[in-house]
């Protein structure tokens, strides 16, 4: 069952570094991924995965990113996930749905499974991916599907992908996807933008690399502060209307205005429980 109010912000936190994990816990991300891949270097593999293993615990609950389903280090890195803490498993360079089938073949039926998509192939597939029965969301790995297609810039040209991921999601009744970093960490204009592109995309929560990026992060994927005054006389105006035709701001309500300014507001409530 998909948790009613899902994550704005997932942080990464390298699993080599374990001084790093207490900081990023406290980061007030709605979510923290110790990764295993990307961020460590093969020579520091096994001490990062020893590292997690001593570290997790019941009471500290993360998301771990394990290595790839094709690479040595998957078979040990997917034993951890069965440990008190880990809360979900990212699966990177996901391409197919046996990939997903493995992983839950391996962990308890509610472990949720949140495949990054940043290959064609993955991309591709990714409808397929969306449909396992653990899937929970879906990240999007930006960069890496830049380098996997030979696109060298991350504006309007990745727009197509991203509106596939959505659809995607949608499809498949799960949870709005998580878009990728900003690998600016200095830039917060730069942060703000993507966050709100995205968010506008249908996109529900971004990657962050930096603790610094979460509180831009969190502003972003939730109704602007127009969005929520307009929600609340919409939903007001058709109140005080009993269900007779009303005007707001000049506009007739119909039921998909009324239904939206419900979706807001729920939203508005959810956010302050995270």
């Amino acid at each position: 069952m998909l948790q009613p109010y899902p994550p704005r912000s997932y942080l990464f936190v390298p699993g080599s570094r374990p001084a790093r994990f207490p900081k990023a816990l406290a980061a007030r991300a709605d979510a923290v991924i110790i990764d295993l891949e990307d961020a460590v270097a093969p020579e520091q593999k096994l001490m990062a995965r020893e590292s997690v293993r001593t570290f997790l615990s019941a009471k500290t609950p993360i998301l771990l990113r394990i290595n790839g389903i094709k690479t040595e280090w998957f078979a040990g890195d997917l034993e951890l996930c069965r440990m008190g803490g880990v809360i979900g498993v990212i699966l990177p360079k996901a391409e197919a749905a046996d990939e997903i089938r493995v992983v839950a073949r391996h962990t308890s039926p509610s472990m949720p499974i949140l495949p990054l998509v940043e290959t064609a192939q993955g991309l591709w597939n990714v409808n397929a991916l969306a449909q396992e029965q653990q899937v929970e969301r879906l990240l999007f790995g930006s960069i890496d599907l830049q380098l996997d297609l030979g696109i060298t810039a991350d504006k309007d040209e990745l727009l197509y992908h991203r509106s596939r991921i959505v659809l995607a999601s949608r499809l498949a009744s799960i949870h709005a996807p998580v878009d990728g970093v900003c690998a600016n960490v200095e830039n917060t204009s730069r942060l703000r933008l993507e966050s709100l592109k995205a968010y506008r995309l249908g996109f529900g929560a971004k990657l962050c690399v930096h603790p610094r990026q979460v509180r831009t992060v969190n502003d972003c994927f939730g109704p602007s502060r127009n969005e929520k005054a307009w929600a609340k006389r919409i939903v007001a105006g058709a109140g005080a209307a009993h269900g007779a035709a009303v005007l707001v701001d000049g506009v007739m309500i119909d039921r998909p205005s009324l239904t939206r300014a419900k979706a807001i507001l729920a939203r508005v409530a959810g956010s302050r429980k995270c």
